[in-house]
């Protein structure tokens, strides 16, 4: 059996050889080769992680929405509350009035019963008083013991009803909880399959097949578009920094892994290429004569030579290449090559879709 321990360079030959082979391979200009198919382990991940950024933004709204209906919960559970608290304050004066016309009974009759007096009493018309303030005293009574009764009643109708709400709200919110978090984590797990795929398309310096998004949002007919949503701007056009040779030449989108990345506006891909600073990449031909590029992507979804729509999603961000985090790197060039660029931000502005 050989060693390989005579040939120490044999294993991470065999192996860059086993990625180049299992990666898809490009021409010389970066163009992809084959059939876009995307075929091998991992095919779909690009689309899954899609779906599931779709599947995490329909969560969050409704984990919005619950948000907003757990506040009302929680001021109708107050109302409640204090409804609760005005009928208890309620019941107690009425049965204190109870006690008042009980103790007034006795204080008026001098200890005897009401009929009583009326069987004792010397004179008809002292007899017709007595029927009178005793027909006052009945309906009195019963009325404050109705009213108390149909009080309690109440209460405890009203009692079963805050519980219910209060119950309601935890175990909806409970729900929603559980819900975001399973997407969420399944999302982040996707994120980092997706890198390790782009990652290995790099150290190969061939790209993967483009693998189609299904549901890309297009803008209308010669509008333009910001090339990410829910971006933070990071590194912009110009700036400094040590991993430049000179000065900044884009502007950053910072953006988690996977984050669907749209052409701002409808042209040609006349690039997809793998490997170097940039990573992944993307160059669009426009029709007035710009170019703009889109790098460090995590998988493309377009091929070169294929002709874009404005908002139509041509791959995900990622972090591949010469990069500190995950961002997508945008750029505006009077060329398709590196050292043309102007600023974006304005240029952008100035078609309708403003950064900021």
């Amino acid at each position: 059996m050989p060693s390989y321990r005579r040939h120490p360079l044999v294993v991470p030959v065999l192996l860059c050889a086993a990625v180049v082979l299992a990666a898809r391979p490009t021409t010389a200009d970066g163009e992809p080769g084959g059939d876009g198919a995307g075929d091998g382990p991992g095919s779909g991940l690009s689309e899954r992680v899609a779906r599931l950024y779709e599947e995490a933004a329909v969560a969050t709204q409704q984990y919005e929405a619950g948000r907003v209906e757990a506040e009302a919960q929680r001021a109708k559970a107050r109302r409640l509350e204090q409804l609760l608290g005005r009928e208890r304050q309620g019941i107690t004066v009425l049965r204190e009035d109870l006690g008042r016309i009980a103790r007034a009974q006795y204080r008026g009759g001098g200890g005897l019963p009401v009929a009583a007096q009326l069987v004792l009493s010397s004179s008809p018309d002292k007899l017709m008083r007595g029927q009178h303030v005793l027909a006052r005293t009945n309906m009195t009574v019963g009325n404050a013991i109705g009213r108390s009764r149909r009080a309690e009643t109440r209460l405890a109708a009203d009692e079963a009803r805050a519980a219910g709400a209060r119950q309601a709200l935890e175990r909806h919110t409970a729900q929603l909880a559980v819900l975001k978090k399973g997407i969420e984590q399944k999302l982040e797990q996707a994120r980092w399959q997706l890198q390790g795929q782009a990652d290995a398309s790099v150290a190969a310096g061939a790209c993967r097949g483009a693998e189609r998004l299904d549901g890309s949002p297009t803008n209308d007919k010669g509008k333009w578009a910001v090339p990410v949503d829910g971006y933070t701007l990071s590194a912009s056009f110009g700036s400094g920094g040590a991993r430049w040779a000179s000065r900044h030449t884009g502007q950053d989108f910072a953006v988690p892994i996977g984050t669907p990345v749209r052409a701002v506006g409808a042209g040609r891909v006349v690039r997809v290429s793998c490997g170097g600073a940039f990573g992944i990449e993307i160059v669009l031909r426009h029709a007035d004569g710009y170019y703009t590029q889109y790098a460090h992507l995590a998988s493309v979804a377009v091929d070169q030579g294929e002709n874009v729509t404005a908002g139509q999603w041509i791959g995900q961000s990622g972090t591949s290449g010469n990069s500190t985090g995950p961002h997508l790197h945008f750029e505006v060039r009077v060329t398709p090559e590196v050292g043309s660029a102007v600023d974006p931000v304005p240029w952008l502005a100035a078609r309708g879709a403003p950064v900021g």
